[in-house]
Order: structure tokens, then C-alpha cells, then sequence
């Protein structure tokens, strides 16, 4: 994470205020809801209704949108446009294609994002397989487009082609030996230490926000904050070449989160092109949950379940029409990398598994015992990975990025690269431990004992059960060992100042351990073959058990208890995969994982990384259950200064600018009078000191004693007074408001479902208090124990 970065821009900017209720702001009314309502004043009087001024409805830095106002402004474009189209035919043709905007927009994101995908998969395969060596014929290809036309290979040697040379050949002219096998892990080393330097200093020096995994962010800033710079372009230059080179460095990550960031990116430029939703925050969001489903669309090829995970898992506001263009750009996205074929296979998923044997209703078990264990490594790792961030944060290893990448780079490359399983990719892992083994398959995983009887050979090209041979026992020593380090170095290397996914790496460590369970079933199979557990459905010479589908079931189970994810992470399974029959293992070991995951604790990897970062991101999955009320949270508490108010007549230009000067809140409700504090609107201190500076220079005789007005019709004034400034115009009409008995479940219901940035207070239309989302979360936070100032954001 960028903390650092952050709260310096936060203590330059005094965005933030210790304490009081700072945070309170809200929009400015839509035209519609203020059309009519200024007299006719003195001609030269300027009016921000009659004449909108620039810069008034747009936000700062590290502010919170409001949802309602900005709907309200494109309700009110919409209805515009709608009813010129009636008078001419350029009109006509402007709302045409102002409605098919959109769908341009999700064609433009799906293709950016598609080739951007395809660009990172073949950059990262083709850096990964250099740490191993270099291609003769052109250093350009990677070790498989090396040897596609060679003629040296087969099935028992298929890596093994005079065109390509391991860098102890090209060194020491041979690959034998003692001395070729330290060249080749010294440069292995090399190569991981350069790759993860360049990702750091790169990240570091151009573009901070481009580190980490990037979804607690978009959920975030999908939840309506504004975190400018994170989707810019320099951000979106920066993250597409260092995930290339911090997924080549070996370090135990993936790029399927980090992609969903990139393709955010290229919506958010995008947008820009627009104008509807350039100056419309709320649109633009639509469009960056579309995008969330292109990431994960181009990620794993899954483009319903990039829909379904943009739904599930990062969107706050999805109208169904959000739904359709998301399927639309997701799928656009799909062709696009088909088009580019980074992998080489002419298919678009990932891992492609073709498994010969059904399933049985006893095999239920074991799947569900790979869900207990995915969900108890889920809050294991959630709990000790936000352990180590912490205390990244709070000690001096923070101030030490580059060093930290590096001694993790340095560590995982030295403890990778005697295990061929760890050694290899995380992708290359999960897809060899897919695998089902065939009759031509040359894998350690399938060094099984020919059996006696030669007729024993299943059906088609799958392989009946036969007993464990000496080859498959070190493959299982060996992945044994690979279980217990992808656990621990994954706790470390999630969250450091490099691009970092944890889907790969979270399947990496279920298909091991489902890997290893299924070849345990499988031999207690074939010596059991009459006990009643297998009697009746697994006879001898028969393939009963296929140990790929169990580590496709481990997979999608730890990855569903560290995400939490269910429905989304069950399609893009059988969507990676091609396993469609096997829906029933994958849904009863997900849920398993979700349901023990829970049982520690609800929140996600995600969730907790935002509240590790104090985002102000109220959680819709949480329950808030506790019996307070309203006035029990509101500001100003009982030991507070009076609330600061504004009245809608008598105060002057020079009060105004003396109580904006004299606080930092972010906006202030306006009322009829101090006496009576009845309600009457609410004003944003950004359209507020935007308007008075306006003012000054285009009407004439604004000075510090002219009159402030946010009435209808300005009032009656002395001949030789100055003109009033009237800011009816800037003012919300129709704050939303609660009374001081509300129960707070309803009102942070309320705050969820709207997408509020605060809410007033009232007792008889009296204004009592303010509650923002940062005092609902300062609230909930004190009713779960944890320090209300870890909520540090407005």
C-alpha cells in the first residue's frame, strides 16, 4: 500500500481534521430541483443557477461523491437531450448517439484491456523462461515457441531442443554436472533479484499506486471515494510493466487481480473521451464495474464469471444495465485475447482439463474436507497476512520498500529453485497438477507401476488405477514441501510495493493440497477395491478416482476462503477449466470454505485490507446489529462546539468567508435563523468558496459586507447598500435527513443502499447534529473493539 504517500497528501491538503465532525458534506442541488425558484433580481447580480460556474459540483481529492446528486444531474442531461431530439434532426442524431456512447465505450475498454492482457501474458512467459535459459534462433522467443519446430523433441524430452540453451550450456558448455546446476541456479537468482529491483524502482520512483493487488482500492473508490491519480495513466503505464516483471521475478503472486486494476485504468482514461461521463462520477463508476469484469474476463478467459465477480465481489451500485455492458465489454475482451492467443493453445482458458472419469456421490467427502481445509487456511492467512502488514506499517521495515521486495525475492529464489514444483510458475503449477494423466504423459505426478496385467488400461486414453511407483512418491515429497512454502511466502509477499495478485497463488496452494489428497483416494482405491466404501462403483482395472479433480476442488476452495467469494469463484472454475459436469464438487467444497472461513471471521482478504488502510468503505455484506440510535452517533456530542451553520439571510460575504476560514468541514447546513435552527438546505464548502470568489469578479460591488442570500427572492435592502450575492442556486433543496430517535441499523441501511456522504439530524425540523460515513464507521468500529482513529480517511 501507499500509506505513506497518502497521508503526506492528506497532511498538505488538510483534507482531514483530529476529531469534531469535519467530514460532513453533501452535493448541491440538480438544476431540475432548483429551476424557478430566483426572482429577478438586480440585472448585473450573478446567479450560479442561471449561469453555472465552473468547478461548482466537482470534488476534491480523498472526498466521498454523492450518489444521489450525481443521478440527479444525469436524470436532468437525459430529459434535456430527450426533449431537443423532438425539435431537429442534428438534435435528434446527438441523442442517438449520446445513448450509444456507452456501448462504444465498453467496445474501446474491452479491446485496450484485451490487448494489454494478451501483451502482459506473453512479456511474463517469455521473462520467466529467460531465469532458465535463452533461445539460439531468437532471444525474443520464449522456451516452447523455441522449440515448436524442432525436431529433436518428443514426448519423453518435449522441453529438451538444440535451439534452446540453458544458461550453464551458453556458459560452460555443458548441462551436466554439479557446476552447470549452480551457473544455472546463480542466474536464476540473478535474474529473480533484477526483476523484482526494476518492478520496486519502478513502482517507487514513477507511479506509487501501482503496487499491491488494487482491488480494496477499486472496491473503494467503486463505493463512491475518489482517490485521483489511482486509475491515471501513469498509474496504468507503470503497473502493465511491472506486473510483467514481478510476476517473471518467481515471487508468489499473480497478475489476475492486478489485471482487474489495469483494466480500471483503461476505463477511467477512456471515459475521458466521453463527456457524459467525464463530468458525471456516478456514470463513470458503471463503467469501472464493467471493467472490473473485463479484468477478470482477460485474467482467466472466464468473462460470465468476470461479470458475476464485478457483481459479487467489487461493485457497489450495479443497475441492470451496468449488467448488460459489462457482459458486452467482458466478452469483447474475451475475443480480443483469443485473437492474440498468448498462450499458444488456441484456447481461451487457462487451465483446459479434460477428465475421462465421473464422479461419485462418495467422493462428496473429500471434497468437502478440501472446503474445511481452504477455509481454515483462508482465516489463517488472512489473519497473519494482515499481522505482517501491520507491522509493516507501524515499525521502520516500511521505510525500506526496495530492500524488503529484494530479500523476498532473494528468499523465494533460493528455496524455489531446488523444488521443480516451485520452480516453475504459479500458472505451469496449478496447470500439472490439473492434469489427468494420459498414456503419453511423461509427468512425475503419473510415475505410477505398470500393472500386471496389460489389459488394465482404462477407458479411451485415460489409465486405470495402478499403485504408486517410486517416481510419483518424490513428486509427492516434493509437493509436500512446496504445500508448506507457498503457505508461508505468500503471508509475505501479498502487499508488498510490487504489483501483487493472490488468486494464482491462493489456487496454487488448494491444488496441491488436493493434488496430494487424490492421489491418497486413489491408492486407497486400488487396495481397497472391496470395502463398502468402494464396492459397487470402483472395481478393479477401472479408473475411478482422478486425482486432477481434486486439486481443481483445492483450488477453488482455498481460494473461496481466503476471498470469500461463492457463486463468481464457481463459475470461473468450470469457465477455466472446461469442467462444466463438475459444478456439484466445486459448489459443495466453496461453500464448505466460506462457511468455515466465516466462522473466524467475515471479512475477506480484501475487506480486511480496507480496513487495514482506514478507507471510509461501508462493508454491505456486514450486519450492523447493535440497538443505538441516531442521536447517539451524530455530531456535535455533548462536548462539542455548537454545530456550524449557515442562515439563509443576514449573514455577509465577509461572516461566510470567516467561518469557511475558520474550520475545515466540507460543507454546512443552511438554516432559517440561529434562534429557530429549522432546516432549510445544505451547502459543499468547495461550491461555497468557488461561487464567493466567482462573484467577486464578475459582480460589480460584491465587497465583505455584502449579504449572502439563499432565499427565493433576495430581501429589501437600503438604496446605498451593496448588492447581496444570491447562492440559492449551489444549495440541496432536499438534504436527506433522519430524526434523533432513527434506529442506526435503518440509518446505516440508508447510508448503504443511497451511497450517502452524510445525513442531518433533526427533532420537529429542528436541526440537532450531522452523521457522516466516517462517524458511522468510527461507530462500528468502537462496537467491534477496534481503535475508531483507524478510520482515517473522509
Amino acid at each position: 500500500m501507499v500509506w505513506e504517500f497518502w497521508t503526506k497528501q492528506l497532511d498538505e491538503e488538510e483534507l482531514v481534521e483530529d476529531g469534531g465532525y469535519e467530514e460532513y458534506s453533501s452535493g448541491s442541488s440538480s438544476s431540475s430541483r432548483a429551476a424557478g425558484m430566483n426572482g429577478n433580481g438586480p440585472t448585473k447580480l450573478v446567479d450560479p443557477l442561471e449561469d453555472p460556474l465552473p468547478g461548482v459540483g466537482t470534488y476534491e481529492d480523498f472526498n466521498t461523491i454523492d450518489w444521489v446528486r450525481e443521478k440527479s444531474k444525469d436524470r436532468d442531461r437525459h430529459r434535456e437531450i430527450t426533449n431537443k431530439s423532438r425539435q431537429s434532426t442534428v438534435a435528434l442524431l446527438h441523442s442517438v448517439s449520446d445513448a450509444f456512447s456507452g456501448w462504444l465505450l465498453m467496445l474501446l475498454v474491452g479491446l485496450m484491456s484485451g490487448a494489454l492482457a494478451g501483451g502482459i501474458d506473453i512479456a511474463a512467459h517469455w521473462l520467466t523462461d529467460m531465469k532458465g535459459g535463452v533461445c539460439l534462433i531468437g532471444f525474443w522467443f520464449n522456451h516452447e515457441h523455441c522449440c515448436w519446430k524442432s525436431n529433436e523433441t518428443t514426448f519423453q524430452e518435449r522441453d529438451q531442443c538444440p535451439q534452446w540453451q540453458s544458461w550453464a550450456e551458453l556458459i560452460t558448455g555443458t548441462s551436466e554436472g554439479a557446476f552447470a546446476y549452480i551457473v544455472n541456479y546463480l542466474m536464476y537468482i540473478f535474474w529473480a533479484l533484477l526483476f523484482s529491483f526494476l518492478a520496486v524502482t519502478l513502482v517507487r520512483a514513477f507511479a506509487p499506486y501501482a503496487c499491491g493487488s488494487g482491488i480494496p482500492e477499486i472496491k473503494t473508490i467503486l463505493s463512491g471515494f475518489i482517490i485521483r491519480g489511482y486509475l491515471g495513466k501513469w498509474t496504468l503505464i507503470i503497473k502493465t510493466i511491472t506486473l510483467v516483471l514481478a510476476v517473471s521475478s518467481g515471487l508468489s503472486l499473480g497478475k489476475e487481480g492486478p489485471l482487474v486494476h489495469v483494466a480500471c485504468c483503461c476505463a477511467n482514461i477512456l471515459c475521458h473521451l466521453f463527456t457524459k461521463y467525464r463530468k458525471n462520477e456516478a456514470k463513470r463508476r458503471e463503467v469501472l464495474s464493467a471493467a472490473a469484469a473485463v479484468g477478470v474476463s482477460v485474467a482467466f478467459g472466464a468473462p460470465i464469471g468476470g461479470v458475476l465477480f464485478s457483481l459479487e465481489e467489487v461493485s457497489y451500485y450495479f443497475p441492470l444495465k451496468t449488467l448488460w455492458r459489462s457482459f458486452f465489454a467482458a466478452l469483447v475482451a474475451a475475443f480480443t485475447l483469443r485473437s492474440i492467443n498468448p498462450f499458444g493453445n488456441s484456447r481461451l482458458v487457462l487451465f483446459y482439463v479434460e477428465f475421462h472419469a465421473p464422479w461419485h456421490l462418495v467422493e462428496l467427502a473429500p471434497f468437502i474436507l478440501l472446503g474445511i481445509f481452504g477455509g481454515l487456511w483462508g482465516a489463517l492467512f488472512i489473519k497473519a497476512n494482515i499481522a505482517w502488514c501491520r507491522r509493516r506499517k507501524t515499525t521502520r521495515l516500511g521505510h525500506y520498500p526496495v530492500i524488503e521486495v529484494l530479500v523476498v525475492a532473494a528468499l523465494t529464489a533460493l528455496l524455489a529453485y531446488p523444488n521443480s514444483y516451485t520452480r516453475m510458475s504459479g500458472a505451469e503449477l496449478i496447470s500439472e497438477l490439473f492434469n489427468d494423466c494420459s498414456l503419453l504423459d511423461s509427468s512425475q505426478l503419473c510415475g505410477y507401476e505398470q500393472p500386471a496385467n496389460t489389459s488394465e488400461t482404462g477407458v479411451g486414453n485415460s489409465l486405470a488405477d495402478r499403485p504408486a511407483g517410486k517416481g510419483l512418491y518424490t513428486a509427492l515429497w516434493q509437493l509436500a514441501l512446496a504445500l508448506v512454502f507457498k503457505m508461508m511466502i505468500t503471508v509475505i509477499t501479498f502487499g508488498m510495493k510490487v504489483p501483487s495478485g493472490l488468486f494464482i497463488p491462493s489456487m496454487a496452494v488448494g491444488a496441491i493440497a488436493g493434488r496430494l489428497l487424490g492421489v491418497g483416494m486413489e491408492q486407497l482405491a486400488y487396495y481397497n477395491h472391496d470395502s463398502f466404501i468402494f464396492k459397487g462403483w470402483c472395481s478393479p482395472g477401472a479408473d475411478c478416482i482422478t486425482p486432477g479433480l481434486y486439486a481443481m476442488v483445492g483450488a477453488a476452495a482455498c481460494l473461496g476462503g481466503v476471498t470469500r467469494m461463492t457463486v463468481s469463484l464457481v463459475v470461473i472454475m468450470f469457465e477455466l477449466t472446461g469442467g462444466l459436469e463438475y459444478i456439484v464438487p466445486l459448489m459443495a467444497a466453496t461453500m464448505t470454505s466460506k462457511w468455515v472461513a466465516d466462522a473466524f471471521g467475515r471479512e475477506g482478504i480484501y475487506e480486511a485490507h480496507i480496513r487495514l488502510n482506514g478507507y471510509p468503505f461501508l462493508e454491505p455484506k456486514e450486519e450492523f446489529d447493535h440497538s443505538s440510535l441516531a442521536v447517539d452517533v451524530m455530531r456535535p456530542r455533548r462536548s462539542d462546539p455548537a454545530l456550524a451553520v449557515l442562515t439563509q439571510e443576514g449573514m455577509t460575504v465577509g461572516e461566510v468567508e470567516a467561518l469557511v476560514e475558520s474550520t475545515h468541514y466540507s460543507g454546512f447546513p443552511v438554516v432559517v435563523s440561529q434562534e429557530s435552527q429549522r432546516l432549510v438546505g445544505f451547502v459543499l464548502r468547495r461550491d461555497l468558496l468557488i461561487s464567493i470568489d466567482n462573484a467577486r469578479k464578475r459582480q460589480e460591488g460584491v465587497v465583505s459586507a455584502s449579504q449572502v442570500v439563499f432565499t427565493e427572492h433576495a430581501p429589501s435592502q437600503a438604496p446605498d447598500a451593496p448588492p447581496p450575492l444570491r447562492l440559492r442556486g449551489i444549495m440541496d433543496l432536499s438534504p436527506f435527513t433522519v430524526t434523533d430517535h432513527t434506529p442506526m441499523d435503518i440509518t446505516v441501511d440508508i447510508f448503504r443502499k443511497l451511497g450517502l456522504r452524510q445525513c442531518l439530524v433533526t427533532h420537529n425540523g429542528r436541526l440537532l447534529g450531522i452523521i457522516t460515513k466516517k462517524d458511522i464507521l468510527k461507530h462500528m468500529a468502537q462496537i467491534a473493539n477496534r481503535d475508531p482513529d483507524s478510520i482515517l480517511f473522509n
